[in-house]
């Protein structure tokens, strides 16, 4: 199976995400390449650790430093690359960072980056990065610093020579390689159309125009039946703490992981097919910034996880910036309770039970969500058509 992901990378790149083939022998050095990364990660945690104890620094240089003498003195770190093994070091510092800001911002706890944790030989998958001297592309192969040599299924062709590239293995054993490289803007046709778009359970999101509503695909309640037979057979099959699990359980596991990972390839598949609907006949998108991180504790939370609005979103925001249209990101507070004719805000908020929207003031009525669409494109300075 081939896959080609476009998702953002920073400012003008893109990251370019393709299936990989790998030999026995490149997966052999691979996971030796992961496990000595592995090692460098969790002797980081360790000498992070004991710096906060004796009140030290543990930056990235004195991270490099041990880095070098490690290497000077064991012959099997010496034996892979030193280029992913100082981008564990960056990854690393740039983790550690991030939750040293939220500690002292004095970031909530349920959204703070917690500290870099160890990384364990049977959870963790491998992950190897690689910068511009790390790699090469020759005859439509993939050339990694070691003499790693693997086949990239090339389902597109990069619009530019890649910068940096990860190599990883997923949670089903299939590998991937992921370059990042300057994105290409591909402006489509003007049409002197404008939409506003809002988001929802009942319907993953509804707008302006009829014609591009999305409706909840259900794509993870198809696939729960045989998601739970598998999950029965791994429950069945639970190797006790500290043994290794049996070929069944491996395989249940492996059967899963599978299942998870096509219901997410659906998601992403609707999501990416509904937004360039949207994006062709559109000029300007009035989208609400809608967070959906709190509907997993309600009650709502299983059927808001199936809708995928945050990926759905996201997908819709990166082909506008694609093609080259506007995307206007409303703020959501009040979105359900203003009227989209004369603006007039109601005194409570409306119950979810109550899908009809009706004005006190101007005597407008029409389906909530269709409201709500239409006040994204009046707070977004848009004339609702």
């Amino acid at each position: 199976m081939t896959i080609a992901a476009l998702e953002t990378a920073g400012v003008g790149h893109a990251r370019y995400t393709f299936r990989l083939r790998v030999s026995s022998t490149a997966t052999g050095a691979l996971e030796a390449e992961w496990a000595r990364c592995r090692w460098l990660w969790n002797e980081c945690c360790a000498r992070s650790k004991k710096a906060h104890a004796e009140n030290e620094k543990c930056g990235p240089a004195r991270l490099d430093k041990m880095l070098t003498e490690a290497r000077a003195c064991m012959g099997w770190l010496c034996e892979g690359s030193s280029v992913p093994q100082q981008q564990v070091i960056r990854d690393f510092a740039k983790s550690r960072a991030k939750a040293l800001k939220d500690i002292k911002a004095a970031v909530p706890m349920r959204q703070r980056a917690g500290m870099p944790q160890y990384k364990k030989k049977h959870q963790d998958d491998p992950s190897l990065n690689y910068t511009r001297r790390g790699f090469r592309l020759k005859d439509g192969r993939l050339h990694l610093a070691g003499g790693i040599a693997v086949t990239v299924v090339w389902s597109r062709a990069l619009p530019d020579p890649p910068s940096s590239v990860r190599v990883y293995r997923d949670s089903t054993g299939a590998w991937y390689a992921s370059f990042v490289a300057r994105g290409m803007t591909e402006t489509l046709p003007g049409t002197g159309r404008v939409i506003g778009i809002d988001w929802g359970v009942k319907e993953t999101a509804t707008t302006t125009s009829d014609d591009h509503d999305l409706p909840h695909p259900q794509h993870g309640k198809s696939a729960a039946q045989r998601l739970a037979h598998y999950q029965r057979m791994m429950s069945r099959r639970k190797p006790k703490r500290g043994c290794a699990g049996s070929k069944g359980y491996r395989e249940a596991k492996r059967q899963a992981a599978k299942l998870h990972k096509k219901v997410t390839r659906q998601r992403q598949d609707t999501a990416r097919k509904w937004a360039k609907k949207v994006v062709r006949d559109h000029d300007a998108l009035a989208v609400e910034d809608f967070r959906p991180k709190f509907l997993a504790k309600s009650t709502m939370a299983k059927k808001a996880a199936d809708a995928a609005i945050g990926a759905t979103k996201t997908a819709l925001v990166e082909m506008g910036r694609k093609h080259g249209r506007w995307v206007h990101l409303v703020h959501p507070a009040h979105t359900t309770m203003d009227c989209a004719d004369c603006g007039a805000r109601t005194k409570h908020a409306l119950p979810l039970s109550e899908r009809t929207y009706t004005c006190t003031t101007c005597g407008m009525s029409r389906p909530r969500d269709k409201n709500s669409a239409r006040v994204m494109l009046v707070r977004a300075g848009l004339c609702p058509g």
